[in-house]
């Protein structure tokens, strides 16, 4: 029987005749086409071994062994064809020989290009009995799936398959171990997936419940969607790797966008780092751009490990967009000083007025250059909180407009005195306010009849006409409030000023009020603010409390957008106050004041957060003001003068007649005049004259009604 493998014998066979040629050919046939095709070969080989040790698939020293006779032939040959005949002690036939006997033992070809040895005959191997073919299942039909896949329609097998769906295919997550997607679908066509959770599936791979997330799927070519198909993500290791170190995308979408965080229904735009400048900016969107942002601020800082600091960190909304800045120190704790280059109007009008907490100029208007009509102003906050700072920086660029500008307050004091120096005139109680609104309403009518000098007719004012016969006249009402309150000239204080709200805007008049509250119980009337909002842009100070703020703020907007928060002072959060407390350590005195800081509603009613410029008061003014004061012109005067409303306001007294009529001879004779009236006319000429004891006054409000009380009462 025989027993050598017909390969082996070929491969031996060939080696025994290879051999004596490798030693004769070289010797006695140097330029033979054998040796030629010998060392291509052997080439050949060398070739063989270098993609055999690049490769990666396993094998690799079998193949290097199958092309190694090639290789040793070559060597053999030319060891032969450089000796000396046949070398000494015939070396050259004993490297035949040794190829030729190695070659045969090892068997390279015949051997290693068959997967299996073949079993010695002598004691043959038992053949076990075949294997039953499994057949294809539900859960796993014979559809050419890979491994994967297989391994989890067992699993989804095992389990029961729930909400009787199929797994059509499993794919792994790229650098993950156990992250996968399973693309399910229901096992009865047309029959939507129901009643399938984040448990179940949980259940059937053994993770947890939070780390599985199902979606739809949406239709796609080639492929079948809606309702009778689901993905699953199972995600442990990322979900592990999230709850660590999370990214900036992933620590939005856990903690800020979702139904209980601080920016519900938004999404992560783009983070960017300003080290120059010491702020992080978080840009956002809502996903829906219908809808509005609704920004609950402290939530967001919580969630992005950011300090809980109104003074560092500001939101910024515009429509469905906002931006989160995260300041390292506040931004608005530096001092912008007042220049006179800042202050100089531009050709619309416009000029610096402060700074934004990202260092933008913001500015506002002396006249509307859109409307060709004057500015109206409305300054708010309490004691200390920058509005007669604000006052000096904008007198001085309506005074570097060529203006006029006029201050009533209702108590001296120091800047408001300096202020004085600086502009045409300056009172500091509230009869000389109600002389001035009174003054300003009488200028309405005499500009009103004033010829322009091209044509000799009236016109309305124009900011800017070169050929215009006066001057923009401003007029400051500082605590307007209180003034409008007072018992004996609030009525008229309240009356003028609304008129001159008004009307004074076609004759070059604005009026600026300040004060503490922008509503109509405390001097306000709905047609006053309503002038106002429109034709100013109104600066809210720090009006005691951030609720404050936001209430003032609103009540000048048309349209209530999202206003900033201006803290009571700058307090850096420092250490805990819980380990304090345990401690019994005082907290740390840190707070810095927020003076200076305000709200500006701008033209589209936004509302934006900045410093206003600083005008030190303990220094010189004169470079921020003109060389010379603005006044009105020699016509204006004279006619205030006929009225009897241009002389010195500050005279302590009213003047007879100048706000009431003059007793009447038949008078109880105790020498005061009756208080009462409206607030028209002046000099005595435009009031009208009424009778102590008439009873057919026409009460118009509260304050005339309680007077009308008080003088029944004297009667």
């Amino acid at each position: 029987m025989k027993t050598t493998p017909r390969s082996v014998a070929l491969e031996r066979l060939a080696y025994t005749l290879a051999g004596p040629v490798l030693a004769v050919a070289p010797n006695v046939y140097p330029d033979s086409p054998v040796n030629a095709v010998v060392q291509l070969a052997g080439a050949a080989g060398i070739g063989g071994w270098i993609l055999a040790g690049r490769s990666d698939e396993p094998g690799a020293g079998r193949k290097i062994l199958r092309w190694s006779p090639l290789v040793l032939a070559a060597a053999v040959d030319v060891a032969a064809g450089h000796t000396t005949g046949f070398g000494p002690y015939w070396l050259d036939g004993l490297l035949a020989a040794g190829w030729a006997a190695a070659g045969s033992f090892v068997l390279p070809f015949s051997r290693h290009t068959r997967r299996r040895h073949r079993p010695a005959l002598a004691a043959p191997a038992p053949q076990p009995a075949p294997a039953r073919a499994v057949e294809p299942t539900v859960a796993q039909p014979d559809d050419g799936a890979d491994q994967l896949t297989r391994d989890a329609r067992m699993l989804w097998e095992r389990a029961g398959m729930p909400a009787r769906t199929h797994v059509v295919k499993a794919t792994r997550h790229t650098a993950m171990r156990h992250d996968l997607t399973l693309l399910l679908r229901a096992s009865e066509t047309g029959r939507p997936i129901t009643g399938l959770s984040p448990e179940v599936v949980g259940a059937a791979f053994g993770v947890s419940a939070a780390d599985v997330t199902l979606a739809d799927v949406a239709i796609q070519p080639g492929r079948q969607g809606g309702p009778g198909w689901m993905e699953a993500l199972i995600t442990p290791e990322a979900n592990a790797r999230r709850r660590t170190q999370p990214t900036d995308q992933e620590r939005w979408i856990d903690r800020v966008a979702g139904p209980r965080g601080g920016a519900p229904g938004s999404e992560l735009v783009h983070t960017i780092r300003d080290t120059e400048r010491g702020v992080t900016f978080y840009r956002a969107r809502m996903s829906d751009a219908t809808e509005s942002p609704r920004i609950d601020l402290p939530k967001v800082c919580r969630a992005l490990n950011l300090p809980e600091d109104d003074s560092c960190v500001f939101v910024l909304i515009d429509g469905a967009e906002f931006l989160i800045s995260a300041f390292d120190e506040p931004p608005l704790s530096q001092i912008f000083s007042a220049t006179r280059e800042l202050l100089t109007p531009d050709a619309k009008g416009m000029y610096v007025c402060g700074f934004t907490i990202t260092g933008q100029p913001v500015k506002t208007m002396v006249y509307q250059h859109d409307k060709n009509a004057p500015a109206h102003g409305l300054t708010l906050g309490v004691s200390r909180s920058g509005k007669t700072q604000f006052f000096a920086i904008h007198m001085a660029a309506q005074s570097l407009n060529g203006q006029v500008v006029w201050l009533g307050t209702v108590r001296k004091d120091e800047k408001t005195t300096v202020l004085g120096r600086y502009i045409d005139r300056q009172g500091s109680n509230a009869l000389w306010m109600a002389r001035s609104l009174r003054a300003a309403k009488a200028l309405c009518e005499i500009r009103a009849v004033m010829p322009w000098s091209y044509d000799g007719q009236p016109h309305d004012y124009k900011p800017g006409a070169t050929r215009c016969p006066y001057r923009q006249l401003n007029v400051y009402a500082d605590e307007f409030m209180t003034a409008a309150q007072d018992a004996l000239y609030g009525e008229f204080i309240q009356k003028d000023g609304e008129d001159l709200t008004v009307t004074g805007l076609k004759y070059g008049i604005g009026f600026n009020p300040a004060g503490q509250s922008p509503f109509a119980h405390n001097g306000f009337s709905t047609e006053m603010k309503d002038n106002l909002r429109q034709n100013s842009r109104p600066v809210i100070f720090n009006m005691g409390s951030p609720g404050a703020t936001r209430k003032a703020a609103e009540g000048t907007m048309e349209n209530a957008y999202n206003v900033p928060t201006i803290p009571a002072r700058y307090s850096r959060s420092e250490g805990s106050a819980i380990e304090r407390a345990m401690r019994g350590e005082a907290d740390p005195e840190n707070g810095v004041s927020t003076g200076g800081v305000a709200v500006i509603v701008l033209d589209n009613g936004r509302a934006v957060l900045m410093r206003s410029l600083y005008a030190d008061f303990d220094t010189d003014l004169s470079e921020l003001f003109p060389d010379e004061v603005n006044g009105l012109t020699d016509h204006e005067i004279a006619e205030l003068d006929k009225r009897g409303l241009w002389f010195d306001w500050n005279e302590p007294e009213p003047r007879p007649g100048e706000f009431w009529p003059e007793p009447d001879e038949d008078d109880d004779g105790d020498g005061r005049a009756r208080r009462r009236g409206g607030g028209g006319g002046g000099g005595g000429k435009g009031g009208g004259r009424r009778r102590s004891g008439s009873r057919s006054e026409q009460v118009t409000s509260p304050r005339q009604a309680l007077e009308a009380i008080q003088s029944l009462n004297d009667a």
